[in-house]
């Protein structure tokens, strides 16, 4: 009998799990991540949504009061993680995750990226050691308001080496800025690449040329290019280019000839046009 009633309820217990009700989540998880530079950032959240309520100020029925630790986020807070070291306001971040958490203010925001991600949304729990960096920044009015709680990477520089994280919930808008430096890493990446494929020396005399380091050993690599690659016109153009920039104009121009005429066979008009423009610039 005991057997049989065993058997029952696991059977009843079975019908249950199998008749669970899914419904959408009141904070869904939400996720945004980019590559700044050569630096994997991702921010995994809960956006909790508005609904009618007030979000941030210092009267006692706002959700998030003035000065107040704040999780950032519903549920387990916010996750932010760097594949490598970065500096955040300034501040040296080794790579690895951390919790956001915040203290809103009207003119002002403290903000804490926090080391022990086991703490989740239990602020009760902070402890100022476990602080990677602690900054403050100024928030933002925003024109729109945003309903669901959102986070975003963006303001990319134009050499991939600085963004912008933005949280922007209700009406406010707070960023703070980080730096992720690539060249240590592109210098020890050329110097074991170009020891396993001579291509790749094309690569560095680039990286080098537009990163404003040593043209003469940029000179060097387009050279041993150049020989590997039957000195395309793509090469070419980049020599020449680095031999104006080393002062070289009479060997560039006659490089960036070459270049065109290599061009002009293969029928490509882009890099017609960019030989005509470095032409015109060295006479």
């Amino acid at each position: 009998m005991k057997k049989i009633l065993f058997i029952t309820a696991l059977a009843f217990g079975s019908l249950l799990a199998e008749a669970q009700i899914q419904t959408p989540a009141a904070s869904p998880a939400g996720s945004v991540s980019t590559v700044v530079g050569l630096t994997d950032v991702q921010i995994n959240y809960f956006r909790p949504r508005a609904k009618g309520r007030k979000i941030f100020g210092s009267e006692a029925s706002v959700l998030v009061p003035f000065g107040k630790i704040w999780r950032t986020g519903a549920n387990s807070g916010t996750r932010i993680s760097f594949s490598d070291d970065v500096k955040v306001e300034g501040i040296p971040v080794p790579k690895g995750e951390y919790l956001i958490l915040t203290w809103p203010g009207a003119t002002e925001w403290t903000i804490s990226l926090y080391k022990d991600v086991s703490l989740g949304g239990n602020t009760g729990g902070y402890d100022a050691a476990n602080d990677a960096a602690k900054f403050k920044v100024k928030p933002e009015k925003l024109a729109e308001k945003v309903e669901t709680m959102t986070f975003a990477i963006g303001d990319i520089s134009d050499d991939s080496k600085s963004a912008k994280i933005q949280l922007a919930w209700e009406n406010t808008s707070v960023k703070f800025g980080f730096f992720a430096d690539y060249e240590d890493k592109v210098m020890k990446s050329i110097e074991a690449s170009t020891k396993v494929d001579p291509g790749n020396y094309f690569q560095a005399a680039v990286f080098y040329l537009e990163n404003g380091k040593d043209l003469k050993q940029a000179l060097e690599w387009i050279n041993k290019a150049a020989e590997g690659m039957s000195s395309p016109f793509y090469v070419t153009h980049q020599k020449a280019k680095i031999q104006k920039a080393l002062g070289d104009k009479a060997g560039a121009l006659a490089t960036a000839n070459a270049s065109l005429e290599s061009a002009k066979k293969a029928d490509n008009r882009d890099y017609q046009m960019m030989n005509e423009e470095l032409i015109k610039s060295l006479k």
